[in-house]
């Protein structure tokens, strides 16, 4: 199995790669990973992972400055509806607009927007950083075998609202109800960081790489 983990300068994602590796290391999983923004790697590849750490305007135009990434991830996902695993940013820009820093266009995968978390007037602090509860769909792919009410790790100022429930694969609270994961098809997408948690994240990765 190939696996392309893509590689667009939206921060550091060397505890991904890790992650992917120890994954599949405790399982004895044959895989090839590949840290890339080459199109043709990315196009061979059986399953993508879309990192994104920053905002949602910055991770968007990094995307968009490597010609060709953004018609070769449609063609990966909406075409060939082979697995993509977007993670934090990464899921955000699955949506049709992100509104951090200013109107963004997204991917446009699943409709719906990204906007900033609810504070309730400073009461709560931004950005969302620490361990939080989640609430998930027990018949998710992602979470087969996660204990109902696990934590998993989040750091985030801005939440992904789907214009469709039925995509909404987690959700947990923090100032009020936010959506943690989706699933729609060959896609999946986290709000949490599943490489930063623990044996719960560990076991969510193994998951997508079983599918």
């Amino acid at each position: 199995m190939n696996i392309a983990i893509i590689d667009y300068e939206s921060g550091n994602i060397s505890s991904v790669i890790n992650s992917f590796k120890a994954v599949c290391a405790k399982q004895n999983i044959e895989i090839k990973i590949d840290v890339t923004s080459d199109l043709k790697i990315i196009s061979n590849s059986d399953k993508v992972i879309l990192p994104g750490q920053g905002s949602f305007k910055n991770c968007t135009e990094s995307l968009l400055k490597v010609n060709g990434l953004k018609d070769t991830l449609n063609e990966f996902a909406i075409i060939n509806k082979k697995p993509l695993f977007g993670i934090c940013v990464g899921m955000q820009m699955f949506a049709d607009i992100g509104f951090e820093e200013n109107e963004t266009k997204g991917l446009g995968w699943i409709s719906g927007n990204v906007k900033k978390i609810n504070n309730k007037n400073n009461q709560y602090k931004l950005p969302h950083i620490g361990w939080n509860e989640l609430s998930f769909n027990p018949n998710s792919k992602l979470f087969k075998d996660v204990k109902e009410k696990s934590h998993v790790y989040f750091v985030h100022s801005y939440k992904f609202m789907p214009d469709d429930e039925k995509f909404i694969s987690s959700k947990t609270n923090y100032s009020e109800e936010i959506v943690a994961s989706v699933e729609k098809d060959n896609l999946f997408g986290t709000q949490f960081h599943p490489e930063k948690s623990d044996t719960v994240g560990l076991k969510i990765i193994e998951n997508f790489i079983k599918l």
